[in-house]
């Protein structure tokens, strides 16, 4: 996994509950300078960038075993939020946020389904497509 990019940790865990940082996709994930750059719509299709957000939800699995070592101390997948860098014009931030949401279901099973936003934005930090966070339950 890559460093933080600023003055920030990967997650933070509160009681049984994960907060994932946004997350952002690498094409290499030991070095932070391999990011993917540009819009959705512009440079990168729909389905690019659901593969992208896929991408995105490995790294939020390996952030959450990085915090609890074992996934099977997953209860639930709570909440995902994701951000799509696109023109005014577009408006299939939902399904570009699947390729996240189908991949945390096939890992985690019905602890994957959770509650989601996905938020069209015209910008987003080093112009990268997409960025995700999550909240996690975890156990005791």
């Amino acid at each position: 996994m890559p460093k933080a990019l600023g003055v920030y940790v990967p997650a933070v865990r509160s009681g049984n509950y994960i907060f994932t940082a946004g997350h952002i996709y690498f094409t290499d994930p030991t070095d932070a300078t391999t990011l993917k750059k540009g819009k959705v719509g512009v440079d990168y299709t729909t389905a690019e960038a659901a593969d992208i957000a896929k991408g995105i939800a490995l790294e939020l699995i390996a952030t959450l075993k990085n915090e609890v070592g074992d996934l099977d101390k997953i209860k639930r997948i709570v909440k995902v939020v994701g951000f799509v860098n696109a023109p005014d014009t577009f408006e299939e931030q939902p399904e570009v946020l699947n390729g996240c949401s189908k991949l945390l279901g096939a890992v985690f099973g019905e602890r994957g389904v959770h509650a989601r936003s996905a938020v069209g934005t015209n910008s987003l930090p080093r112009n990268v497509p997409v960025e995700i966070e999550l909240i996690a339950e975890v156990e005791d």
